[in-house]
């Protein structure tokens, strides 16, 4: 695991969002700024990511991804190297970087070496990155743009091209039409399918349409004409679900993405006889998240980001829980000491 950074010869602090308990939750502090370990970089963080997995944290006390507290929250980061490990080869102190957050191959997913999930993240103004994370940002990607393709980006272009997979022809629907949706919305287009969106707030089908879908509706069921090869789930709200498997086509696949309800019911005697697929996607790798970083730098795909203050964080996680962002909320925690 990596260092959880508490040793500080030098005295300095920092400000960070830190969580223990669900009660009282989120909590401003003032901690030690990290060292960085031999095999690790300190990063002056630009800008932190707001996620959805950050609110399953705070609520549920079954939730198994941050077993090390209390702990500094914020998976989803990018900064500029300004203290560098031992073992540290081919960056130096001034390189703009990413943190990946590695999810395959399985065997090199560890949330332990996970910022914010496996030790203190970045919702702080310095953060440690280990080696095996470090990911350099390419010219013309924003900090904002690189912190949020870490997951949100990310996560949906490895559910598109490796679980669908998704390519010229097919026919597919988003469910779903956050910042994760909207962005495989947006990919699978690149790829060359037809593309239907799904979402309960209409707000959204203007934006969905501008990057490339077909139409958009609030249901599946006013797509009955429509024969969906794959349907991806990224709000997850069991019903959408469910929903999901009966629309999709014979021999159709669905993938789940989203976590908004722990459980859902499915008509086994539909999937069986229909022959349909349902499958589960978690994360990305590495090799995802380099397509990604070229895909924006190229200007092919434009993550949708909204700038909050640092300060605004739990009330950006409470408007993000309620359904009231669109696309992703950043910070730049960087700003503090200007």
């Amino acid at each position: 695991m990596a260092s959880n950074n508490e040793l500080n010869p030098g005295g300095a602090t920092m400000k960070a969002f830190r969580f223990e308990k669900i009660d009282p939750g989120l909590q401003l502090c003032e901690v030690p700024r990290p060292t960085p370990g031999p095999s690790e970089v300190l990063v002056q963080v630009k800008a932190a990511g707001l996620c959805h997995t950050d609110i399953g944290v705070l609520e549920d006390e079954s939730y198994s991804l941050t077993p090390h507290r209390p702990i500094t929250l914020g998976h989803e980061l990018a900064g500029i190297i300004v203290e560098i490990g031992s073992e540290i080869k081919g960056y130096k102190i001034g390189d703009e970087i990413v943190c990946a957050v590695v999810c395959h191959p399985a065997d090199e997913a560890d949330w332990d070496k996970v910022p914010g999930l496996g030790y203190n993240g970045g919702y702080a103004e310095f953060a440690i990155v280990e080696d095996i994370n470090i990911v350099r940002i390419p010219p013309g990607v924003s900090f904002a743009h690189a912190a949020v393709a870490t997951d949100a980006v990310a996560t949906a272009y490895h559910a598109v091209v490796t679980e669908g997979p998704v390519g010229p022809g097919k026919t597919i629907a988003v469910v779903g039409l956050g910042g994760l949706g909207l962005s495989a919305v947006r990919i699978a287009v690149l790829k060359g399918a037809v593309v239907y969106g799904v979402d309960l707030d209409s707000e959204k089908f203007a934006l969905a349409r501008d990057i490339g879908a077909t139409e958009s509706a609030s249901s599946l069921s006013a797509f009955k004409d429509v024969q969906f090869d794959i349907i991806f789930d990224f709000a997850g709200a069991g019903v959408t679900t469910s929903d999901a498997a009966l629309a999709v086509r014979p021999d159709g696949k669905v993938v789940l993405v989203g976590l908004a309800a722990k459980e859902t019911t499915l008509n086994a005697l539909d999937i069986v006889m229909r022959r349909i697929t349902v499958k589960g996607s978690m994360g990305s790798s590495k090799s995802d998240l380099d397509e990604v970083l070229k895909l924006i730098a190229s200007k092919q795909l434009t993550p949708l980001t909204t700038e909050i203050p640092f300060l605004d964080i739990p009330k950006g996680l409470e408007e993000l829980k309620g359904g009231k962002v669109v696309g992703r909320l950043f910070t730049d925690p960087s700003l503090l000491r200007s």
